[in-house]
Order: C-alpha cells, then sequence, then structure tokens
C-alpha cells in the first residue's frame, strides 16, 4: 500500500476517464449559450423527478455515517433535507438564468490598419474538485462547470457515497437528454482516484479542495495543477463602541449559530472595552441557551465568559458552537489581533461610525468584509452567483465565493491581412492602437 504521503499514479481506468471528460469538455466549450442553459434546466428537472431516490440515500448515508461517529460538523454538511435538495435545484436553474460567461469579448483594439486584437473569454477546460461530505457541492458545481463550458471531475468523501451517485445519474441523464455528452460530469469514488487526480495535469486544468485544513494543504502541496481555494475559515467579527448593542447581538449569534458548520461562521467576536460588560450580560444567557460554548481571554473571563482561551484558540476554526471572546482596547487593537490570525476569509464590524467602518474595511485583507451584516452572507448563492464551486481566499483573483466568472479564462485572438513585423521596423507601416 502506498505511503499516505505519496501520491499514486493514475490506472488505465482514472486515465481513460479523464480522458472521455477532456473530450466532452472540448464539446460543451463549443455549444452555443441557450444550449447550455437547456442542460442545465434538464439537469433540475432530473434531480426534481428524482427527489425520492435521492433523499433515500442520503439517510442511508447519513445512518453509516453517525454509526462510524464522524464528526458533528460533517454529519451537518452531510445532511441533504428536502429543502436543501430543493434550494439546490433552484440554485441551478438561476445559474441557467445568468449572463454567459464564455465568449465575451474583453478588449478589441485595432494595432494597425487590417490587424485587429481581441481578447475573448473560453472555459479553462477540465476542473477537478475534491470535496469532503457535503453533496450540495455535487449540484453547485456541476451547473457552473457546464454553464461555463467545462468539464467536471468530482471526487466526494466515501461518507456520502450514495448519496452523490443518486445525484450525479440525475444530472448526466439531463446532459443527455440536452444531446451533451454525459461523460462531462464524472464521479470517482475510491480514495486512490481522488489522490491520483493530482497527477493528471494534463487532463484536469484546476483542481477546487472543499474540506479540512489537512486535505487542502495536502493537495496544494501534492500536484502541479493550479489549486483554488482556502484551508481556513477563520472569521471575526468587531463590535466597535459606537455599535447598536441590539444589532451588534442579533448578527453575532447569526453569525455564530444560523450554521456553524460553514467556514463563514464566527470563530472569535472581538469586544470594545467600553461596551463589553453590558455586551456581554445581555449576550451570555442567549449563547447559553443555544449551546453555545464560551472562551475567552482574562478580560472576557472576568465578565462572565466560562472558559478561559489559550493561543491555540485564536488560529482555530471550530465549525461547531464554540466561539472564542477577546476584549480589545479600540480599533486598532482588533485590526491587529485579525491580522494576525484571519485566514482572509470573511470579516466583519458592527459601528455606527462611518469613519470606523471603513478604515476596518480598508485595512483588513480579506476576500470578504462586512459591516452590520452577518458574515454568513459570505455566499455564492447569497451574493446572486446562483452557486459558488469554493470560496477563495487568495489575494489574487478569483476571490471570495467563485461562482461562474472564476471558470472561465480568456484567449488573444489577433487577425490580420498579412501583416509582418517587419513592415513597424521599416516604417512601411505604424501602430493605431485604437479601441474599437
Amino acid at each position: 500500500m502506498a505511503n499516505i504521503f505519496e501520491v499514486p499514479q493514475p490506472g488505465n481506468d482514472l486515465l481513460e476517464k479523464a480522458d472521455q471528460v477532456r473530450l466532452a469538455s472540448l464539446e460543451i466549450s463549443q455549444t452555443e449559450n441557450l444550449h447550455r442553459i437547456r442542460a442545465l434546466n434538464l439537469m433540475s428537472d432530473y434531480l426534481e423527478k428524482n427527489t425520492k431516490e435521492i433523499l433515500e440515500a442520503n439517510n442511508e448515508d447519513y445512518k453509516r455515517a453517525e454509526k462510524k461517529g464522524i464528526s458533528k460538523a460533517l454529519l451537518s454538511r452531510l445532511k441533504l433535507s428536502k429543502e436543501k435538495l430543493k434550494s439546490g435545484i433552484e440554485g441551478i436553474r438561476k445559474v441557467g438564468g445568468l449572463s454567459d460567461p464564455v465568449n465575451q469579448i474583453q478588449v478589441k483594439r485595432e494595432l494597425s490598419k487590417g490587424l485587429v486584437l481581441e481578447r475573448k473569454s473560453v472555459p479553462i477546460g477540465v476542473i477537478g474538485v475534491i470535496f469532503e461530505s457535503r453533496p450540495d457541492a455535487v449540484m453547485q458545481i456541476s451547473s457552473l462547470a457546464i454553464r461555463s463550458g467545462n468539464g467536471v471531475i468530482l471526487k466526494g468523501g466515501s461518507e456520502a457515497n450514495l448519496t452523490n451517485i443518486a445525484l450525479v445519474n440525475a444530472l448526466q441523464n439531463g446532459l443527455d437528454e440536452a444531446g451533451l455528452d454525459k461523460n462531462a460530469i464524472c464521479l470517482l469514488t475510491s480514495r486512490k482516484d481522488s489522490m491520483a487526480m493530482l497527477n493528471l495535469e494534463k487532463y484536469i486544468n484546476l483542481i477546487i479542495p472543499r474540506g479540512s485544513n489537512e486535505l487542502v494543504k495536502f493537495i496544494q502541496e501534492n500536484t502541479k495543477i493550479p489549486v483554488l481555494g482556502h484551508a481556513d475559515g477563520i472569521c471575526h467579527l468587531f463590535i466597535d463602541n459606537e455599535a447598536n448593542l441590539e444589532m451588534a447581538l442579533s448578527v453575532a449569534l447569526d453569525s455564530k449559530i444560523q450554521y456553524p458548520a460553514a467556514c463563514n461562521s464566527i470563530e472569535t467576536l472581538l469586544l470594545h472595552k467600553d461596551i463589553a460588560q453590558v455586551f456581554l450580560e445581555n449576550a451570555i444567557p442567549i449563547f447559553n441557551s443555544n449551546d453555545v460554548k464560551l472562551i475567552g481571554d482574562k478580560r472576557a473571563v472576568e465578565l462572565g465568559v466560562q472558559f478561559e482561551a489559550n493561543f491555540e484558540d485564536w488560529q482555530t476554526e471550530y465549525l461547531d458552537l464554540i466561539l472564542s471572546i477577546k476584549v480589545v482596547d479600540n480599533l486598532n487593537e482588533a485590526i491587529t489581533h485579525i491580522q494576525k490570525f484571519s485566514s482572509k476569509h470573511t470579516d466583519g464590524i458592527i459601528t455606527e461610525n462611518p469613519v470606523t467602518a471603513n478604515k476596518f474595511m480598508n485595512v483588513i485583507d480579506s476576500a470578504g468584509v462586512f459591516h452590520n451584516c452577518s458574515t454568513r452572507f459570505a455566499d455564492g448563492f447569497r451574493y446572486g452567483f446562483g452557486a459558488e464551486v469554493g470560496i477563495s481566499t487568495q489575494t489574487l483573483p478569483p476571490r471570495g465565493p467563485v461562482g461562474l466568472e472564476g471558470l472561465v479564462t480568456y484567449k488573444y485572438f489577433l487577425k490580420g491581412d498579412g501583416n509582418i513585423v517587419n513592415d513597424f521596423s521599416s516604417g512601411k507601416a505604424s501602430f493605431t492602437h485604437k479601441d474599437l
């Protein structure tokens, strides 16, 4: 058996599947906008027709995972309720209603007489996605890939195998009825294949990992394929001394308890010293009634927080009903703490002072900086992208929730009439550089 830190070479079966996806992606990249929209509508129809089978498969996956004792966070992400499935189907239809991201002319310029340059958006090619638990990611990623003219190779966690198979079967049937190659969506189910994917640089153009810190870091360190994603979601909320405290409590609660297993839920709450006592007097009973374990620095403990935090707590993504609380002297101290411990995912401030808010939002270098609202809004569906393939915390684009615009690149198209560089050197021709 291969060492866990060694990436195996792909076998013939995987190479054949990867080639099928590559060929299917080339076909889809040449399809018309309306054809891809029709495919998404049919994919949605088949998911609706197969709702019963999909939910039954998910229920079986959930029971098996529960018996194995997997974490509460993974169990939460694994569960595909009827409402969640319906929301995912609605998301696919919304993706179909978005503007076509392919063949958009970004630059059109006359370089010289008879010589015209265009820069146009084109599909990336084949997207490889490795994810844990979350079967709803199958719907989001597949719809975005097809809409943007790409093929996709999906490798979900074994805990969601039955659900993923049921979802992909429905999606492939929709593609097939639309007259497109169903191999454009490929599901891998063995752990060996998920690791071997990392050696498919001749077939896969982009890898998107969605899972634990360890998974993402392993992938980033063990492939030549470009990787888009984030390892941690350590999000902060700072409550300023000029905050509306009723609003602050409502936003803090939503940011932590609405769905604690999400990467955009807060892990640390920073409180200005001037409002810390009043805020905690009101907040602690409500957090306690919602089973949130509060961990704080010495000043927070003196104000009623039960457990004392250590250095490790400030850099931990709990993905659970646990919240670290720190009391700070001023805005600058809050910013310093966030700059030190933030994973550059999403960080927010609650304040009525626009100058304070602007300074916070301009200085904090995260993919999302929010003012007077929940960090849970950091989501492709909520941003109006229809869905997302993941959230990127890198500084270079794409950044934040990645929708259609993150799955296209561009090419330069230069059309001439026998133009040669030597004519410009000899003075027979000259550049006009006129935007058209």
